[in-house]
């Protein structure tokens, strides 16, 4: 008789999952009881985790339909709900229906952004993101909080400036910019000595304000995607922005090389 395939799942890539999940939980319960800044570190906290996760698993070689399954529904609560609840604890709710609509924006967004991303694993270039990546996004909307309660900001004093910026990366989400993934870097290779003075320097920085640096780093990133696009095609089209871009994912990516290819060397 064939000897029949051991059932079960791998421990360690989907412990890391559940400390993402827990990750995000936590932060939804902080920001309930008035713990701000302890909710937004906890989503940061959670990017590391899903970060994690799915490279031990490649190291491993502990992939699984589980696992990816698994991670789908833990990044849900992380950098879906997570960020919207502390959005709106912290700083939407006395604009009433616009405040929770915000957030709902900013959840419907990152539950398409994930269905999107996963229904494109196999086609889609590895090069880029369609849309600003949920991690990226929490990350925005966290960050934000995060700035407000060390620069001890009434958040319900910038409610529409809260509600812009969550409503604007649940767009982004949904978006088809393309953001650099930065999956080509080889992290394996050598490097000169002075990259890892870079290195430190740039931990240093982030060390000293950290809640403003990392809102800073991600705000810029959430913009590199609409500014990349606009420079690096002739006429934007609306596949550009938004709607069904598979078929023109393509002939994006040759306008963006030629476009590239075009500018004379400095």
């Amino acid at each position: 008789m064939p000897e029949q395939k051991r059932r079960g799942i791998y421990l360690l890539p989907n412990l890391l999952t559940t400390a993402g999940l827990f990750s995000g939980f936590y932060a939804i319960v902080a920001s309930m009881n008035g713990r701000f800044e302890a909710a937004a570190v906890a989503i940061f906290v959670a990017m590391i985790f899903d970060g994690l996760d799915g490279r031990v698993a490649r190291m491993t070689n502990t992939q699984s339909a589980f696992g990816a399954e698994y991670d789908s529904m833990a990044d849900m609560v992380s950098f879906g709900m997570a960020p919207a609840l502390v959005a709106y604890n912290w700083g939407l709710t006395d604009l009433g229906k616009i405040g929770w609509l915000a957030a709902f924006i900013y959840v419907s967004g990152a539950a398409l952004r994930l269905a999107r991303f996963n229904t494109q694993l196999g086609t889609a270039d590895k090069r880029y993101f369609q849309g600003l990546a949920s991690p990226a996004a929490a990350a925005l909307v966290a960050g934000l909080v995060w700035v407000g309660v060390e620069y001890q900001a009434d958040g319900n004093s910038y409610g529409v400036i809260v509600a812009l910026v969550t409503g604007l990366a649940g767009l982004l989400m949904v978006s088809n910019f393309k953001y650099n993934s930065f999956k080509e870097l080889n992290l394996h290779g050598k490097v000169p000595f002075v990259a890892i003075l870079i290195v430190m320097l740039v931990f240093v920085v982030v060390a000293t304000e950290p809640a403003l640096v990392l809102f800073i780093v991600f705000a810029l990133y959430a913009l590199a995607g609409p500014i990349n696009t606009f420079r690096s095609v002739d006429k934007v089209r609306l596949e550009h922005v938004v709607g069904d871009a598979e078929d023109e994912d393509a002939d994006f990516l040759k306008e963006v090389d030629s476009a590239k290819e075009d500018k004379p060397n400095k």
